[in-house]
């Protein structure tokens, strides 16, 4: 099979091989495969991982194959993949959870060969190859109708963005919001709190390009950081004097951290979605927490898979929930340095690559 493939240097191989399903596991047709900067992470050492190591985590496809026990998903099922892998056993997942799931954390499975090497799948599931081995729980059923080329973005980007908003923040009718980041997990950001009602969505990025999309999907006001000389202030001079309810940081940057904090009314709360380096320490003045602001951590939107992501296909196909306009420009695997490269000047919002058949 063909994958990109992390060993050092980022390959595009023919020689990546998949096992067959074990017993409560699914092998998935991987149709497209969304660019993340969590992908990136990995490449520019944000994020350690072992090599060699199959990319990507943002997948759709179709199962060809289960192993024995599958109960939830059948041969022929068009699935979103999740990175959790809960096991569906533990407190956690009782308590409908499963990102709490410790059994989603520190599995460094190696499904993959990659020359006849064993190779780990990153994420738990190395979507940027033909085809993946996955753990049932990860292979969310969907809609035949809905195309893979955007339902694979619910898989990662929509899910935290939208999920952080609508479960862990859980923003409220009228509240107002600022999303620091308008890229793809920013964007889901929006979105979530457009469909919450939230009053006033304010998309703060240093690009102004990113000013148009942000304004489709759901912003009211958008700041652009390289033109301001404090975006803080450039929030409270838009009508909102005393800050705002919510904040996203979706950079990962201690600075925008900071920023974020000092952007929240008394009683507001900042949600972290943005990866730093591992290792990374924020700074911020106390006495700013004193009003009942609070600083919240959120992984993968708080979700729920098999009850969020088939909620969010919903609001896609009663037009809710914008993907299409997300997607900037489908690539062949063959073109993924041009990908990575249009994502680092600025002109994507979601890359998708198409990966069966390219």
């Amino acid at each position: 099979m063909k994958g990109i493939v992390w060993t050092g240097e980022l390959e595009v191989r023919d020689d990546v091989e998949v096992r067959d399903p074990r017993p409560h596991e699914v092998r998935v047709r991987i149709h497209h495969a969304g660019l993340c900067h969590s992908d990136v992470s990995v490449i520019d050492g944000t994020i350690p991982f072992p090599t060699p190591v199959v990319l990507g985590h943002e997948g759709a496809g179709v199962v060809e194959a289960v192993g024995d026990a599958v109960t939830k998903v059948s041969v022929g099922d068009h699935v979103v993949l999740t990175t959790l892998g809960n096991c569906g056993r533990c407190a956690a997942c009782d308590r409908g959870q499963p990102t709490h799931c410790r059994d989603t954390m520190g599995r460094l499975g190696r499904p993959f060969t990659v020359g006849g090497e064993r190779a780990f799948a990153f994420a738990n599931t190395g979507v940027f190859t033909e085809a993946v081995v996955v753990a049932e729980t990860q292979a969310v059923v969907i809609d035949r109708d809905v195309p893979l080329d955007v339902a694979c973005l619910v898989g990662c980007a929509v899910v935290t963005g939208v999920g952080a908003v609508l479960n862990r923040a859980r923003v409220r009718p009228g509240q107002t919001v600022v999303v620091i980041g308008a890229g793809g997990i920013g964007q889901s950001v929006i979105q979530g709190a457009r469909i919450a009602a939230a009053g006033r969505i304010v998309a703060v990025d240093a690009n102004p390009a990113k000013e148009e999309i942000a304004r489709r999907l759901g912003a009211t006001d958008f700041v652009d950081a390289s033109a301001v000389d404090d975006p803080v202030v450039a929030v409270r001079d838009l009508g909102l004097p005393d800050g705002v309810d919510h904040v996203f940081e979706c950079v990962g940057h201690p600075a925008l951290v900071r920023q974020g904090i000092a952007m929240l009314d008394w009683g507001g709360t900042i949600t972290l979605l943005g990866v730093p380096k591992l290792g990374t320490e924020a700074s911020f003045v106390v006495n700013d927490l004193y009003n009942d602001r609070s600083i919240l951590g959120c992984r993968y939107g708080s979700t729920r898979p098999h009850h969020d992501i088939p909620l969010l296909v919903g609001f896609y196909k009663d037009g809710r929930l914008l993907l299409d306009e997300m997607v900037s420009q489908v690539y062949p695997l063959d073109q993924v340095t041009q990908a990575l490269d249009d994502l680092h000047h600025g002109k994507l919002n979601r890359g998708v690559l198409a990966v069966s058949g390219s």
